[in-house]
């Protein structure tokens, strides 16, 4: 009976030993692997997912992207999109289905990764984790819209310097130009993005906002050269509002950097300082509480 009951209790305490978990959320390095294939799973059926709905929108996504193409007809420049070679409409039809799947699914991937990393964080970066998420994401997306109304203005001034002679059609490859949109719509989304993650830097202690804001010729010049060379336009209206746009988002989180570093500072009772002035340091000797060796008498009385 005896050994029965301790196999019972080993049989017991054999999943329960396994089922128990660190309480400060620390995982062996195998965990971890599984953490991260069940992650990565997730997010690779998500993208199969939406790549499906990618193919069954192609026709919409299609008509959407030839836009610029039929501004530039709107204008009188002959030129179209050509699919060359037997099996080109399947790859591109293909490709464009896997960049709608990527796009549409990015929150969920977004989702994953900070699940994977949130249990090794404390409780103030997952702070910043959560506002960087939060922030980043709206404004890839901004990015992108903006990339893509770029390339609509884009495409028709570059086909204005073909010769527009008679019977002259420029024949423009499809795939060329699905890849100069994805790079195009990149390109703003990583550049919204950028201003974000000069604010997470400020936060962890990595810049501080004035070191930032020297720099603002830099930012001024940048914003007008991105814009000049994305948005090639001979409207200067166009080309002012763009770079401003872009500007006062690297400003933004410019005046946010300092306003935390101010904060920090107040906490730490140097708000007074300036960040290259040092603080004083008292120098004078303090007297040690208790008599000292000079205070006691000799051993003669004397």
């Amino acid at each position: 009976m005896a050994s029965d009951t301790q196999g019972r209790d080993g049989a017991q305490s054999a999943p329960a030993k396994k089922r128990r978990r660190d309480p400060e959320g620390r995982m062996s390095l195998g965990e971890h692997l599984i953490e991260l294939r069940n992650r990565l799973v997730i997010s690779a059926v998500t993208v199969l997912v939406f790549s499906i709905v990618g193919w069954l929108v192609f026709d919409w996504v299609f008509d959407a992207l030839k836009r610029p193409f039929t501004l530039a007809a709107a204008q009188g420049l002959q030129a179209d999109l050509n699919f060359q070679g037997v099996g080109t409409g399947l790859n591109v039809k293909l490709q464009m289905s896997a960049y709608v799947g990527i796009l549409l699914s990015s929150p969920m991937i977004m989702l994953q990764t900070w699940l994977f990393v949130m249990p090794g964080l404390h409780r103030n970066e997952r702070r910043y984790a959560i506002g960087f998420f939060g922030t980043a994401i709206p404004l890839f997306f901004i990015g992108c819209a903006a990339g893509y109304w770029a390339v609509n203005q884009l495409v028709p001034v570059l086909l204005s310097f073909t010769p527009q002679a008679d019977q002259v059609e420029q024949l423009i490859r499809y795939d060329e130009y699905l890849s100069l949109l994805v790079k195009t719509m990149l390109a703003f989304g990583i550049a919204f993005v950028v201003p974000v993650v000069m604010v997470l830097l400020n936060f962890m202690g990595l810049m501080r906002g004035r070191t930032m804001l020297k720099g603002w010729r830099w930012i001024i010049f940048l914003s007008f050269a991105f814009t000049a060379v994305m948005v090639p336009t001979p409207e200067p209206i166009t080309l002012i509002a763009m770079s401003a746009a872009i500007a006062s988002l690297f400003f933004g989180a410019i005046v946010i950097s300092i306003l935390h570093d101010r904060r920090v500072d107040k906490l730490r009772g140097d708000a007074d300082l300036d960040d290259d002035e040092a603080s004083s340091i008292d120098d004078e000797v303090e007297r040690i509480d208790g008599p000292s060796r000079l205070d006691e008498p000799d051993e003669g009385g004397r």
